[in-house]
């Protein structure tokens, strides 16, 4: 594979061994059906746990696709995409079975869980080295609260896209819930928060000044619903920007929150922060061609 590498004002093509044949693409979802099956089961929480990570999961896949093309990719770089969206969150599966729940920190880090798997079952055995290791470093930084720095350009680009697909599909899966108004709670989805009133301020702050916001500040739902819209600092790619405006989904999960100046005055600033990046034509750092 061949990847052009922007940087410095000028454009340099380097070749790579990185490689995900249709074939290779087919066995491993054969194996990502077969491995999650396993999971299900008679007990309807964790069924209902089981269901929504394996739809997660192939909503990603889906997202991952419509981003790689948008930004020109070979199709042997979509399908190495496609694969590290599908396994992105394989650690869940065994996650909620053995601690029921979603939240890593009454658990286990899901996204070491899922490398520990694939490299236990050795799933990633038909892929050449080079391959096997974007794909798994990529899910191991999906839900950091940033990548690691010293990365290669292109684990980055895969990275970075991966992280933009996943919170893409996670923007219209807690959307389209709260949206649905009151009903029956998903644990799954409010990752076990109480829903009380109020904001914290160390929350408040942390949007005001740009910065990115982690689980371990989440005091309460509300809190989780502002951590969400404050995602669009960690967005990369103009595309995906342009999906979020698109979608509306800020407006969504504003509308899922309480009454108050101060966070209409964080959504305007989100909003206009969307707007910019959505209007920017800053060209790629990196398109596997």
């Amino acid at each position: 594979m061949f990847v052009r590498v922007a940087g410095k004002g000028k454009i340099m093509t380097i070749q790579t061994s990185y490689c995900l044949t249709e074939t290779d693409l087919n066995h491993l979802k054969k194996w990502f059906s077969h491995y999650v099956r396993s999971f299900y089961c008679a007990d309807p929480v964790t069924q209902q746990a089981i269901e929504l990570k394996e739809k997660h999961s192939l909503r990603v896949c889906r997202e991952i696709l419509n981003l790689g093309r948008q930004l020109g990719m070979s199709q042997n770089g979509l399908r190495i995409a496609e694969a590290m969206a599908l396994f992105h969150d394989i650690g869940r599966f065994d996650q909620f079975t053995r601690y029921r729940t979603f939240v890593d920190r009454k658990s286990e880090n899901h996204a070491q869980l899922g490398v520990d798997v694939l490299r236990r079952e050795n799933t990633l055995a038909v892929l050449n080295e080079e391959t096997r290791n974007v794909i798994l470093k990529a899910i191991s930084f999906h839900n950091r609260l940033s990548i690691p720095d010293g990365e290669t350009p292109i684990c980055m680009h895969f990275s970075k896209l991966l992280r933009d697909a996943d919170k893409l599909d996670i923007f219209n899966l807690v959307s389209n819930y709260y949206c649905a108004g009151p009903g029956e709670k998903s644990n799954a989805i409010e990752l076990d928060l109480p829903d009380t009133p109020g904001i914290s301020d160390e929350i408040l702050t942390s949007l005001l000044n740009g910065k990115m916001i982690s689980m371990q500040q989440m005091q309460s739902l509300n809190d989780f619903k502002l951590l969400q819209m404050a995602w669009i600092y960690d967005i990369n790619f103009q595309p995906a920007f342009l999906i979020i405006q698109e979608r509306d989904y800020l407006k969504k999960i504003r509308d899922a929150l309480p009454e108050s100046d101060r966070i209409d005055h964080i959504y305007d600033h989100l909003l206009s922060y969307l707007k910019q990046r959505s209007d920017s034509s800053d060209p790629p750092q990196m398109i596997p061609v």
